[in-house]
């Protein structure tokens, strides 16, 4: 068996094309989800990928869904933290159980994932987290002030934790996705669509698995130099640096 890996939001859109990609490169895949029972069996069924479903925005549920992986597989070795919602609203008219369950899903969710595992990590002297930030969280977005705080603050997560691990053979990086052929873009009305593409210098959409092979490259030993880092995987989109 290959290295244990957990993909929060495993089984649709872009966590779906990880926990592929990954378990097509030979890792044991583990893919976390929160609510589409329907869509992860469907999913489980056509990849033989192990699904677990738990509230990444809770610090309990994620310990008690991690140990029952770990119960399963083996030590979890590698995290991709890509688990995320919108609720958007400009933010004059921002409630504040929007601005909350972003912040908890989003952000709150990086220490729940990491914590429970990171001591282990640590002890064995490899570790790879991956986490998915978003163009938005680079440049701002208009009506996702949540949303785009939440993003940022992965990237300041990300390299904060990479200088605490660096030591003990643990990477901490991040992938940035601009705007991905996903069935949450692909729904946006057609004009709306089309102006979105218009900024994208290379002309199209990303795709699932664009991002999905920038993951497994950051989850390989290839990768072993590289921490702290954000990769910006937008069609130079917005160009950072």
């Amino acid at each position: 068996m290959g290295r244990v890996v957990v993909v929060t939001g495993g089984t649709r859109g872009i966590g779906k094309a990880i926990s592929t990609v990954l378990q097509d490169k030979g890792y044991s895949v583990a893919a976390n989800y929160a609510g589409n029972d329907q869509a992860a069996e469907q999913f489980r069924s056509e990849t033989d990928i192990d699904v677990y479903k738990w509230d990444v925005g809770d610090y309990q549920t994620c310990m008690e869904g991690l140990e029952k992986i770990q119960s399963d597989l083996g030590p979890i070795e590698i995290i991709v933290n890509n688990a995320g919602i919108t609720r958007d609203g400009m933010l004059h008219k921002l409630d504040v159980e929007q601005w909350n369950e972003v912040i908890r899903i989003n952000l709150n969710s990086m220490y729940n994932m990491v914590r429970p595992v990171i001591d282990g990590m640590r002890e064995r002297g490899f570790g790879r987290i991956i986490n998915i930030s978003s163009i938005n969280g680079q440049k701002g977005q208009m009506g996702q002030t949540n949303y785009s705080a939440a993003k940022a603050g992965i990237i300041g997560f990300t390299k904060a934790l990479a200088q605490e691990t660096a030591r003990k053979g643990i990477t901490v990086n991040c992938i940035a996705p601009g705007y991905i052929n996903t069935e949450m873009v692909a729904a946006v009305p057609e004009k709306v669509l089309e102006s979105i593409i218009a900024q994208i210098p290379v002309g199209r959409l990303g795709t699932p698995d664009e991002i999905a092979r920038c993951v497994a490259f950051l989850a390989s030993d290839d990768a072993g130099f590289i921490t702290g880092s954000t990769i910006t995987a937008n069609g130079g989109q917005y160009i950072t640096g």
